[in-house]
């Protein structure tokens, strides 16, 4: 998140010099990234945008692009190779110019795009110099590699009366020494192509308290950079049948140790201040206020995002950065942490170690909610970014927006920020990048229901109900254990009633064939 090796991987940004003389990123071009949303639902029209950063330095002409589509799998469609005229003049900071595909048939697709530029000169306007040709982007040293989209043949899997959305990404308002983000509106509109109801903008403190002309510089004031997001997502939500934008906020905050950690906050009223890690001040790393004090600043539901992610070295001991711990929720107070943001875009270590800390809490009648997210910044297709500054560019396929989603309960007509937190008070959602996966209580029993489409694999591989016992004395059980576990493959569509008994509480697992994961909330008993 600002300029170390082994950062997670997001748009890049590559003509900071750090005000050093050379750069082997730099190059006399703005970047440009060719971009589309990994699935598009049926009710969604496919398209891709080109993106362009730094064109107010650089002005360029994107004269036209070719996109060359192959299908694979069994829905593989031949797609006849389309040129376009478009003739854009890129000269603003960021651009973001929309391309419409036309209709899809259902299936997944490899999407192969060149771009074919000049650059334009700056004040008369002229073109100047010879035409570059880009393969999906400009990035110097990286090798292109293709779009992947999947056009789904039905709506993704949710449950009745439940709204998803994506809980961790940013905006370009997280722009800084080595990466960007996407618009709002971009946003917006990837999160409808994807299947989304909202989507919790979560733009990093430290980034409103500079400016994003010149990342050195402080703002007049972080509340202004702020407002500014919340202005700009006021106006998208009066688009109608668009899903709800939420000016949210990842804050470095002080963990018990006085070390940094990050907490997202779904909403807030106002700008909450977190400098401490923000890799602008050198080794005077302390965090800015503890986690205490900004619960104290807000009633937004706030959650503790990628709490055991696996660091280097320089992240902990030079941006001094840490992990979440029991003492850090705030359970004593009252306004704590509402859930654990333990899936990040990926099933990796951190995602092994966060859901074991969630379950240990579980195991302590602390029934704190699951969240899923993929702190993606743009990333709507894969990942591009600085793997080490001056130097060189990586990609992955994690970490992209809207994979995986937190889907909470919510009976409404109209998704609102009240509803939501109306929602995320309760005790009832799941996480998944695929199925849906959810429980009903009934008297003394409880159905846990799982639904799966052919887009995401079918039949599932396993679904396992978990739950912790009360012993005679009330006292829960040191361990989790397993009451229920198919034995065959579950079919697509599945119901599992289960007896409360004495159990505390139970929640629910289910992978599919192809991979796809889903894991319920805690149902407290």
């Amino acid at each position: 998140m600002s300029i170390i090796p082994g950062e997670k991987l997001h748009y890049a940004e590559t003509h900071f010099k750090f005000k050093l003389p050379w750069s082997l990123l730099y190059r006399p071009w703005p970047e440009i990234l060719v971009d589309a949303p990994f699935q598009f639902v049926p009710s969604a029209k496919p398209l891709l945008w080109i993106v362009v950063r730094d064109a107010q330095r650089f002005p360029t002409l994107i004269k036209k692009m070719e996109i060359h589509f192959v299908g694979t799998g069994d829905n593989a469609k031949q797609i006849p190779e389309r040129s376009l005229d478009l003739q854009f003049r890129a000269t603003e900071q960021f651009c973001f110019y929309p391309i419409h595909l036309g209709v899809l048939p259902a299936g997944s697709y490899e999407i192969h795009c060149k771009i074919y530029a000049r650059r334009i000169e700056a004040g008369s306007g002229k073109i100047i110099g010879k035409e570059k040709v880009f393969s999906r982007w400009n990035y110097p040293g990286l090798k292109p590699v293709p779009l992947k989209i999947q056009v789904l043949a039905e709506e993704p899997p949710k449950a009745p009366g439940f709204v998803a959305g994506e809980m961790h990404c940013h905006t370009y308002y997280s722009a800084d020494h080595v990466e960007h983000g996407a618009s709002p509106q971009v946003m917006q509109q990837a999160a409808k192509a994807v299947g989304l109801d909202f989507v919790s903008c979560t733009d990093h403190a430290y980034d409103f308290a500079y400016t994003t002309e010149d990342y050195t510089k402080e703002a007049d004031t972080p509340l202004t950079r702020f407002d500014s997001l919340r202005e700009e997502i006021s106006v998208l939500n009066q688009a109608a049948d668009m899903p709800l934008m939420i000016a949210g906020e990842e804050v470095s905050a002080g963990n018990s140790k006085g070390e940094n950690v990050h907490m997202t906050a779904l909403g807030p009223s106002g700008y909450l201040p977190g400098l401490g890690d923000c890799g602008r001040n050198w080794l005077d790393n302390k965090p800015t206020l503890k986690i205490a004090k900004l619960l104290e600043m807000t009633d937004a539901h706030c959650f503790a995002a990628h709490p055991m992610q696996p660091m280097g070295y320089i992240e902990k001991f030079i941006f001094r950065r840490g992990y979440w711990s029991h003492k850090d929720l705030n359970l004593d107070a009252a306004h704590k942490i509402r859930g654990i943001q333990f899936w990040n875009g990926i099933r990796d270590e951190g995602f092994k170690l966060g859901r074991e800390w969630w379950i240990e809490e579980l195991g302590k009648g602390n029934y704190l909610l699951p969240i899923g997210g993929n702190d993606a910044h743009g990333d709507l297709n894969d990942n591009t970014s600085v793997s080490t500054p001056l130097i060189s560019l990586k990609h992955s396929r994690h970490h992209v927006f809207g994979k995986v989603r937190t889907v909470v309960k919510s009976d409404v007509k109209q998704v609102s920020l009240e509803s939501l937190n109306e929602a995320f008070a309760g005790d009832n959602c799941y996480i998944t990048d695929g199925p849906a996966l959810w429980w009903e209580l009934g008297e003394k029993k409880i159905t846990f229901h799982a639904r799966n489409t052919q887009d995401f694999g079918g039949a599932f591989r396993y679904i396992r109900i978990f739950g912790r016992r009360r012993n005679n004395s009330g006292k829960l059980a040191a361990q989790e254990s397993i009451c229920m576990e198919s034995l065959v493959l579950p079919p697509a569509s599945t119901d599992i009633t289960v007896n409360t008994d004495d159990f505390a509480y139970l929640r629910a697992e289910c992978e599919t064939a192809t991979g796809k994961f889903a894991m319920t909330s805690a149902a407290v008993l």
